[in-house]
């Protein structure tokens, strides 16, 4: 039998190694689960990184399926009960062809039935699409977010036939929001408290918890979705709430890169980024990260790794409070990113129509619309006020600047709005920029060489980026430019 005293040392100094294991939270994108293969070897990569660490799991629908089934409930919505129904037979065969391929007999039962639940529910709410023939932004976000269940439950089968203790989690248990569907924001102290009551007791067990990323739900338990970007904003609101060591996404590229190798094919990963740097970077164009993404984990100070699950042994980009600076050769600049359709949108002032009304008015005006700019000039003396935006914002923001301005453009009290089409912005995005003289002055050289001209240039107060005007035709020239002239 054994010592009581000596029993209750041991389990005491298990539990204290149990509570010091380091905890990462994991989230896994479409790519990363597009089919069998794919599963196969995220479950094969989790349960080697499972031995050493505590983890918790967020993962997204498979590949393409988030698509079908917001294409489905459109359908469902004009009537056309034989194309969703076709769309659901073609995500039926999907899952159920990797719980075929992947999961031994004792495992397919429970999730097979997990399966069929949620493709009942699909069907019933496209059935009440179809008869009502309208589609609400509350029912879009049922239907949009099935995805996750599915992928979450099939996952974590595949991870108990490995032996691991996997359990789905609900990210509409855990996540709190508004009842801003499509787009829904985080209500944090409530998603936070929620968040650690539910998953602390499993990490205590021994549990691996596969969360279904995207969705939310209200105080109401209403489902709603996180927009654009919604896994990965899923994946940060957790790891901020449990205070995670890192917060690591798995994407299909081995991390942030110094440019679009589409444009630079000598581009190279960026091994850190700070949060300011990595959220000017995704504002702008760069496609790992969605903006939003990171604003749950700066507070805490949480780092957010970029890692590629095809390639696991890439160390990838670390995002954190501070970077490491590059080289003097660069001038502090860390990665160069661009839009490529912008259109540059011109107000001009009379001489009884102050610039700053006119500027308020105009900012006001896109606020009201949820349209930002990517970048801004002025000539305060000339009453000039100039501002780039995406190509696809262009008609709404002149329909409400014409009806900001109608008594003014009316009178003559100011110049008609004048559009310029096909720009394209492109972006010097750098921290230690700050205080290094003749980035710009290098920038107009390196572009000027290769005969692009600059139809406007912004440079902010924080020094953290330089963003420059020119046409779209110019966009690759000038980033291949602006690479090689800060070696990147």
């Amino acid at each position: 039998m054994c010592d009581a005293p000596l029993a209750g040392t041991f389990i005491k100094r298990a539990a204290m190694k149990e509570s010091k294991r380091i905890l990462r939270v994991m989230k896994f994108g479409g790519t990363s689960l597009a089919n069998a293969e794919c599963i196969r070897g995220v479950a094969e990569l989790l349960v080697r990184l499972h031995r050493k660490q505590k983890l918790v799991v967020v993962v997204s629908a498979l590949a393409g399926i988030t698509d079908t089934l917001i294409q489905a409930a459109h359908q469902a919505a004009r009537g056309k009960e034989s194309l969703w129904r076709k769309a659901k037979q073609e995500i039926e065969r999907r899952h159920f062809h990797v719980a075929e391929n992947l999961l031994p007999p004792r495992e397919r039962p429970p999730v097979e039935l997990q399966l069929s639940d949620c493709l009942a529910n699909l069907e019933a709410l496209c059935s009440g699409v179809t008869l009502t023939r309208e589609i609400t932004p509350r029912a879009l976000d049922a239907i949009s977010s099935l995805g996750e269940l599915m992928s979450s439950a099939l996952l974590a089968g595949v991870l108990r036939s490995h032996g691991v203790a996997a359990r789905v989690v609900d990210g509409a248990d855990l996540l709190v929001t508004d009842e801003g569907f499509g787009d829904a924001s985080p209500i944090l102290e409530a998603t936070r408290t929620r968040t650690r009551k539910r998953l602390m007791p499993l990490l205590r067990g021994g549990v691996l918890p596969v969360i279904t990323g995207f969705r939310g739900a209200t105080r109401k338990g209403v489902c709603t979705t996180l927009g654009r970007g919604g896994s990965d904003y899923s994946t940060t609101l957790i790891g901020a709430a449990l205070d995670a060591r890192e917060v690591w996404i798995w994407t299909d590229v081995d991390g942030v890169m110094t440019a679009d190798p589409r444009l630079v094919p000598k581009a190279r990963i960026v091994p850190s980024l700070s949060y300011r740097e990595a959220i000017e970077l995704s504002f702008f164009g760069a496609k790992v990260l969605y903006y939003k993404t990171l604003q749950p984990v700066v507070e805490r100070r949480v780092p957010v790794w970029i890692k590629n699950t095809f390639n696991p042994a890439a160390k990838g980009t670390r995002i954190s409070l501070r970077s490491n600076s590059r080289s003097n050769r660069s001038g502090g600049i860390k990665a160069i990113t661009s839009v490529a359709r912008a259109d540059l949108v011109t107000l001009s002032g009379g001489d009884i129509f102050s610039f700053p009304a006119m500027a308020a008015r105009a900012f006001e005006a896109l606020a009201s619309q949820s349209i930002s700019t990517l970048m801004v000039t002025q000539s305060s003396a000339d009453n000039v006020l100039c501002f780039a935006l995406h190509h696809g914002d262009l008609n709404r923001v002149r329909a409400v600047l014409r009806k900001t301005f109608e008594l003014e453009l009316v009178h003559g009290y100011m110049g008609p709005i004048e559009v310029m089409r096909q720009a394209a912005i492109i972006v010097a995005i750098g921290e230690n920029m700050e205080g290094t003289p003749g980035i710009a002055g290098r920038a107009f050289g390196a572009l000027g060489k290769r005969g692009i001209n600059v139809i406007a240039i912004a440079q902010g107060s924080s020094e953290l980026s330089i963003s420059f005007a020119v046409k779209s035709a110019d966009v690759k020239g000038a980033v291949e430019a602006l690479h090689r002239e800060f070696q990147l």
